[in-house]
């Protein structure tokens, strides 16, 4: 049915209907679908690697930053009341007639207002808060939109999450042409806070930090520690021995100067600490979890000298 102006009976412009979207409701009394809880926390400060103490122990809180993590449904879903009005597939609907099918997030806000508790049940109001003129960016043009999400506990708000979205119209690509000349690899990017990295990995010595306080290793570098935050460190140089902790194969997107497929893994050494790198002498599908490996420089054109493992036999 054809969307009408109440005045004239005139049709509304597309800009009038998507601007009648904002302020409508697209969840009403939510309920997330597990109550604030110990693993969940454990395993986000796992992956974060955030050892602050207030998240341990029986008088632990949330880390501020999981207020999203309760109102989310995994891929299983919500379960229950999960209050959904309809109203926000109703606009990406809209848009996408409007040939706006491609989507990415491109910013959130959160306030935090108290802390979570294990046992705090979560509930939720989600409102659409505004869609944005049409606009033109590098990836197409189309419209920003944003929600708003109160999270409750009770009567109590614990904190706002603010999601934007850009729904567009992919714009159009000329075909990419081959490089004229020979093709460089990317070089990385160096500041005040990673140059002593760099500068061991010229001289061939993997680096790595060392806080005076705690004694804890970090890697990446980083300007203060992430255990106690004591600001001051030391380097010490690894053995270079590691093991394949996870990999991933990368067949898409080609990319000049790389030629995939290729593995890159994320290598555990043997002082504790990871980092990212490529895995050489063995094919890319030969490379396993849990694979030795050894640290070796390559250069690359005239100046570029970079880390990478070199495998050592299969995992056990």
């Amino acid at each position: 049915m054809r969307d009408t102006s109440e005045a004239s009976g005139a049709p509304k412009s597309l800009e009038q209907r998507l601007k009648a979207f904002e302020g409508r409701s697209a969840a009403v009394a939510g309920v997330g679908k597990d109550p604030v809880n110990g693993p969940m926390i454990r395993h986000w400060c796992e992956a974060m690697g955030d050892t602050n103490p207030a998240y341990l122990g029986p008088d632990a809180i949330a880390p501020p930053t999981m207020l999203q993590a309760w109102t989310m449904g995994g891929l299983s879903g919500l379960s229950g009341h999960t209050g959904r009005t309809g109203a926000y597939d109703e606009l990406l609907a809209l848009l996408d007639e409007q040939g706006c099918t491609a989507v990415v997030a491109t910013d959130c806000e959160q306030e935090y207002v108290r802390a979570l508790r294990p046992g705090d049940e979560i509930t939720f109001d989600s409102v659409i808060e505004s869609v944005s003129d049409r606009k033109t960016t590098k990836l197409g043009t189309g419209y920003f939109v944003t929600t708003r999400m109160d999270v409750r506990v009770g009567e109590h708000l614990a904190g706002t999450h603010r999601f934007r979205i850009l729904k567009y119209a992919p714009a159009h690509r000329p075909a990419r042409k081959p490089p004229a000349g020979p093709v460089t690899r990317p070089r990385p990017v160096v500041n005040r806070d990673n140059a002593g990295f760099w500068d061991g990995v010229r001289r061939h010595r993997l680096l790595i930090q060392r806080c005076t306080a705690c004694a804890s290793l970090r890697f990446p570098w980083l300007p203060g520690c992430n255990a106690c935050g004591c600001p001051d460190w030391e380097t010490i140089e690894t053995s270079g021995e590691g093991t394949v902790f996870s990999y991933v194969v990368l067949h898409h997107p080609p990319f000049p100067a790389f030629d995939p497929p290729y593995a890159v893994a994320l290598i555990e050494l043997v002082e504790g600490v990871r980092m990212i790198s490529n895995v050489v002498g063995v094919a890319y599908d030969k490379v396993r979890i849990g694979q030795p490996v050894r640290l070796e420089f390559q250069q690359y054109e005239d100046e570029l000298v970079l880390p990478v493992f070199r495998a050592g036999g299969e995992a056990a």
